[in-house]
């Protein structure tokens, strides 16, 4: 008698335990479906529809997007700082003459390597700057890193968020902004220095935070190219955010850690007032996978708020981090569209003025 009785106990407590973590497992589902509620209130809907033909000022965006992107993974290809150093500057020496060319003053911000085995190595961050007319103390970045992963050319990753970097460079070129615009090139995004104090973007993160600088917005332009209507195309870090996002790769993202989120619902609101583009935000935890997975991080880690702009990478393009990112993958049409909205974006961000 006293056996049963044990084991009706364990029975008793075991359906105990299973009813808590039932409601437990159903806890977190109804926590996870609220916050991404609560992310989807962004200003404004995601834009459902054709995108509309590109005008005669976004075709040449287009046509000049291709060259660039040609030039720094077809001409120049693999470039990072381990094995084609060489092209990582010509790279950079590029990325420098075509500002130059657009009447930019370049900043080189030179600096050696720390770690691994490389230490001593130069390497630079490229910066130009239009001094902000009323509030030259607040500063807006537009970020993208110019480096490669080893053994690949890099047309998505990042020439094409380089090439949009250039594309906005120009689009500003002569105009008086209320705040003060940066366009900075970042060094070593890529492997073995991501993350770590070498990465081209912490650098120049940690400088502005010794000045004291107030960097009140920060946009890194990574991976922004490739775009498909197939269904299915869209996967996410989290498989149950892929019940409240779409599942089709069509649309650009913006994503911020928790505290970047004003500025994620900022440029998310500005982009949806303007773009017959489909779109997609989020803040979220850093840890999540994905979510620091570029030069934003490195502001992040300086207390500066960032949000990474991209057609999500990995979690959509077959070809990310292979020798098949090559040019011809981009769809430079939505891509030219996608720039000519970011510009939008970016003087909401900073304000224009008229000439004097």
């Amino acid at each position: 008698m006293g056996k049963t009785q044990s084991i009706t106990r364990v029975v008793e407590d075991t359906s105990h335990i299973s009813m808590r973590v039932v409601k437990l497992v159903a806890l977190f589902i109804v926590i996870i479906f609220a916050l991404c509620f609560f992310m989807l209130r962004i200003s404004g809907k995601s834009y459902r529809g054709s995108v509309p033909p590109l005008t005669e000022e976004q075709k040449k965006i287009r046509n000049q997007l291709r060259k660039d992107v040609a030039e720094l993974a077809e001409e120049i290809g693999d470039r990072n700082v381990r094995t084609e150093y060489y092209n990582l500057c010509r790279a950079a020496d590029f990325i420098e003459g075509s500002l130059v060319e657009a009447d930019y003053r370049v900043f080189r911000q030179d600096y050696e390597l720390s770690l691994y085995s490389l230490k001593g190595r130069k390497c630079c961050n490229l910066e130009i700057e239009i001094t902000g007319s009323e509030k030259p103390d607040e500063i807006v970045v537009i970020g993208a890193h110019y480096d490669s992963l080893e053994g690949t050319p890099g047309a998505n990753d990042n020439a094409s968020g380089v090439a949009a970097l250039l594309a906005l460079a120009r689009e500003f070129a002569g105009k008086k902004t209320v705040r003060t615009l940066r366009f900075v090139a970042f060094a070593n995004e890529e492997p073995p220095y991501f993350q770590s104090e070498d990465m081209g973007s912490y650098v120049y993160a940690r400088r502005c935070r010794e000045r004291n600088e107030n960097i009140v917005a920060m946009l890194s332009l990574e991976t922004i190219g490739y775009y498909t209507d197939k269904e299915g195309s869209q996967n996410y870090p989290l498989g149950v955010l892929g019940l409240v996002y779409p599942t089709t790769g069509n649309f650009i993202s913006f994503v911020g850690n928790i505290k970047s989120r004003k500025v994620v619902r900022d440029v998310t609101g500005l982009f949806r007032r303007y773009a017959k583009f489909p779109s997609e935000a989020a803040f979220l935890p850093e840890h999540i996978v994905g979510v620091g997975w570029s030069d934003q991080w490195a502001f992040w880690r300086n207390g500066y708020p960032g949000v990474m702009v991209t057609d999500t990478a990995p979690f959509r393009y077959p070809h990310y981090h292979t020798h098949e990112d090559t040019p011809e993958k981009i769809d430079y049409a939505r891509l030219a569209y996608v720039v000519s909205m970011l510009a939008k974006v970016v003087s909401g961000l900073v304000g224009l003025k008229s000439k004097e």
